[in-house]
């Protein structure tokens, strides 16, 4: 609640009304900071539905405020289809800046955050989340991911697995609440901590990127015919090589294909 700033109250109390993730949480904010505004359900199960009734409204000249659970509305949280309607219709969109765990675990982590790419949560499985982890294994910038608190062990085993394990790394946890947390270590220190002590919470992870290694191509041919030798698949050996010795993408898939 403390994170709430005054040009926020000001817009919730100026608006026609509130549209909230879950309204039940939304609630205790404007009871909070005594708001009295109506609340219209707005998620990600009914927002293609409730969208073209929200910009009618708005073309009338009405406006509305937009909120998330925690967090900020669009990252990995519903909105986006609702602000894709309105800047076409030609309506303005301004943003009301607030608590991001994003942003937060940035600038908390300690890790070289000039630059940095962030994934959200993770595909569960299939090729979309191979995808999303051979992208994060090639980052050579810092990698933020979103995840399930039940999933953070798991997803930090399987990028140590494939060739990330001595990375720095942050997980950030409850950030800007009670129980705010970060610990850090390497990839697979925090993968066989948190196997051991699953978080609760919101989790943010944060992975150093990798450093290029001046590595010859012989030299990757033969840490390719190691992994080969021990059964990794093709897919697993060009990841491997991309995210341990800082072969490109294409040399790397070239010759675990060999």
């Amino acid at each position: 609640m403390g994170d709430f700033s005054f040009r926020a109250v000001e817009t919730l109390r100026a608006v026609a009304a509130v549209l909230a993730e879950d309204t039940r949480h939304t609630r205790h904010l404007l009871d909070r900071y005594e708001i009295d505004v109506p609340l219209l359900a707005f998620h990600e199960h009914n927002e293609a539905k409730a969208t073209p009734g929200v910009i009618a409204r708005l073309l009338e000249g009405e406006s509305f405020a937009l909120v998330s659970d925690a967090g900020t509305p669009l990252l990995s949280d519903p909105g986006a289809r609702l602000v894709r309607a309105a800047t076409d219709a030609g309506l303005r969109v301004s943003p009301i800046p607030g608590a991001s765990a994003l942003l937060a675990a940035l600038v908390a982590s300690g890790l070289d955050v000039d630059r940095f790419t962030f994934f959200g949560f993770l595909a569960r499985k299939g090729p979309e989340r191979r995808a999303a982890l051979d992208d994060v294994l090639a980052a050579t910038h810092v990698a933020v991911l979103y995840e399930a608190p039940n999933r953070v062990a798991d997803t930090l085993a399987e990028l140590a697995g494939a060739g990330a394990g001595e990375r720095a790394t942050v997980v950030a946890r409850e950030l800007t609440k009670q129980y705010e947390e970060l610990r850090r270590g390497t990839v697979a220190e925090l993968a066989a901590y948190y196997g051991e002590t699953p978080p609760r919470g919101e989790v943010v992870i944060l992975i150093a990127g990798r450093i290029p290694l001046a590595t010859s191509e012989d030299e990757l041919r033969a840490r390719a015919a190691e992994l080969r030798a021990a059964g990794r698949s093709a897919r697993d050996i060009a990841a491997v090589l991309s995210a341990e010795l800082g072969a490109p993408r294409n040399l790397a898939y070239r010759l675990a294909h060999e």
